[in-house]
């Protein structure tokens, strides 16, 4: 699968295998178990993530990654994405600091 990611209308398509989206559930259930204690999201704290915020989380970690040329970190983010909203394509990123601007089609 392929996850279109935009950061400053430049896009990144970053190739997931399907593998993946099995093997990785330990580390999703981790992510998850982190984020149900809430989370700094930009300028608001958010005591449980919904699906679409803890997207919105993945997608700043992935522009981290791309920052620090973490192309794992990137991908396992992407799969994450996939794994709460299967039928996503792209992910546009804002990266003024807002990740709750971040849109995810």
């Amino acid at each position: 699968m392929i996850l279109k990611v935009i950061v400053d209308e430049r896009t990144i398509p970053i190739e997931v295998p399907d593998y993946m989206l099995t093997e990785a559930r330990d580390f999703f259930a981790k992510m998850d178990a982190d984020m149900d204690s809430g989370w700094q999201m930009s300028r608001t704290w958010v005591d449980n993530p919904n699906d679409l915020q803890r997207c919105q989380i993945a997608a700043d970690k992935i522009l981290t990654a791309m920052h620090t040329d973490n192309e794992k970190m990137a991908t396992l983010m992407a799969a994450y994405i996939l794994n709460k909203i299967p039928d996503a394509t792209t992910v546009d990123v804002d990266s003024e600091g807002d990740m709750t601007q971040t849109v995810i089609n």
